[in-house]
């Protein structure tokens, strides 16, 4: 589920991770524990996703490994949202599944990224935090890119196989993300967590 698909965003504190001032207008510290549940989830998310995907990939080949992503990426994040009490997703500029589209604040930290790897940052390093307000509720927002790997241009690069793009064609129609090169940003992990205690 987003929570923000259509509010507007009042940013309340920001990260000092890197922070770009199109997003922070205040500075503050977000609690440490937040930004450590976040990039442990992202780790467990990430690896539970991969591993299904290179099982399938190795035993299968593309072809398979583009079904289980299609039947298996969203109960993987479901599994591992609610064990958290965190919302875990992943979205792009260019999306597969067009469910996955960015919310506007998600918009505006893809072009950041996008920004601050031209800038040279590394991308295994690079991270945004920021805590905004939905109306009495302030929610803890975190988002980490997600380098695109050589195993994933087999499906999302710019030659990908006619075997493969009638795959892609029949599981998402409105499929956008091709064209990637190695090292782009693929896309970005997405997490949030509604803070209960009001923000003064």
């Amino acid at each position: 589920m987003k929570y923000m698909k259509s509010m507007s965003i009042n940013v309340v504190l920001a990260s000092t991770l890197s922070i770009s001032p199109f997003l922070a207008n205040a500075e503050g510290m977000i609690p440490s524990e937040n930004i450590k549940e976040a990039r442990s989830l992202v780790k467990a998310f990430g690896s539970d996703l991969k591993h299904v995907l290179k099982t399938s990939m190795k035993s299968e080949g593309p072809i398979k490994a583009l079904e289980v992503c299609n039947t298996q990426a969203g109960p993987i994040a479901k599994q591992n949202s609610s064990l958290s009490g965190w919302d875990i997703a992943r979205t792009s500029l260019k999306v597969r599944n067009e469910n996955n589209a960015p919310d506007e604040w998600e918009l505006t930290v893809l072009h950041q990224f996008e920004k601050r790897k031209a800038a040279g940052e590394n991308l295994k390093t690079m991270e945004y935090a920021e805590t905004v307000q939905q109306g009495d509720k302030s929610v803890y927002r975190y988002m980490k890119p997600i380098p695109t790997a050589g195993v994933c241009v087999q499906c999302h690069g710019g030659n990908v196989g006619d075997e493969i793009t009638k795959k892609v064609a029949l599981l998402y129609p409105n499929d956008n993300a091709t064209g990637f090169n190695i090292g782009d940003i693929r896309g970005a992990f997405s997490l949030q967590k509604i803070i209960t205690k009001p923000i003064d």
